[in-house]
């Protein structure tokens, strides 16, 4: 067993559950965790100010990646970096949802916006992350394939339902290792969970990669370990088996 010193945890289908809360026992083994020197620390495709209330309610004061990467914090309110993605690319990605008449949402500075944003500016606003979100898996696939030609933008998913992009280079990956400098760790001391393409390359780069039992099978593949679901308080079984004295 390594000796690993930091954890980065994806948030939805990996630290929460189903309804979207922290199950007492992964709680317990977090702050078990924390108390013992370990860092704990989320790795997430949600923006800042919607993964805050759980690193509030886990009492975390670690750095935190959000955003896919497009965002690193050194601590809960230090923005440490952030990487945009150029108006006119949102412009054109913007285009594209409505060419496909397909909801959309983005990340902003300032928030979240989607299809029904009333008189939305994109020009008034710093652009983190665009997502596309449709059941019809042939439109995801053409959209892919428009995005994927510009060879602008990192695309991933963080559902089979789901596209999202960010700047060329960024990814939860690139998000951990700017931590792990900050901090003086290797990605060998690192665990990685997560359970979508998001999550991939952190997985992948990561000491020991855990994809969830509920993960996209794409996870499963590249994973060094495959875990229990996110209803059965995977983080809590991971952190014990890999982390804890």
């Amino acid at each position: 067993m390594g000796t690993y010193k930091l954890i980065a945890l994806d948030m939805d289908g990996t630290l929460l559950n189903e309804d979207k809360k922290i199950s007492a026992e992964n709680q317990a083994a977090i702050r078990e965790a924390s108390k013992q020197g370990k860092v704990v620390i989320m790795s997430t495709g949600r923006g800042a100010i919607s993964a805050m209330p759980f690193i509030k309610e886990l009492g975390l004061s670690t750095p935190l990646v959000v955003v896919n990467g497009s965002e690193v914090w050194a601590s809960p309110d230090t923005l440490l970096k952030r990487t945009l993605v150029p108006i006119e690319t949102i412009r054109n990605l913007h285009q594209l949802a409505v060419e496909n008449d397909c909801w959309w949402w983005a990340y902003s500075v300032a928030g979240v916006f989607n299809r029904e944003s009333e008189g939305l500016d994109i020009n008034q606003h710093e652009w983190l992350k665009f997502g596309y979100f449709t059941d019809n898996a042939e439109k995801l696939q053409r959209i892919r394939e428009v995005v994927s030609s510009w060879g602008t933008l990192e695309i991933t998913n963080s559902h089979p339902s789901n596209l999202e992009m960010n700047p060329l280079g960024i990814s939860k990956a690139t998000g951990v290792e700017t931590v792990c400098k900050l901090l003086g760790i290797a990605m060998s001391e690192v665990i990685a969970m997560g359970d979508s393409e998001n999550d991939i390359a952190m997985i992948r780069e990561a000491g020991l990669g855990v994809a969830m039992g509920n993960a996209q099978d794409e996870v499963k593949r590249i994973a060094d370990i495959t875990t229990v679901t996110n209803n059965e308080h995977a983080v809590a079984q991971v952190i014990r088996t890999y982390m804890l004295a």
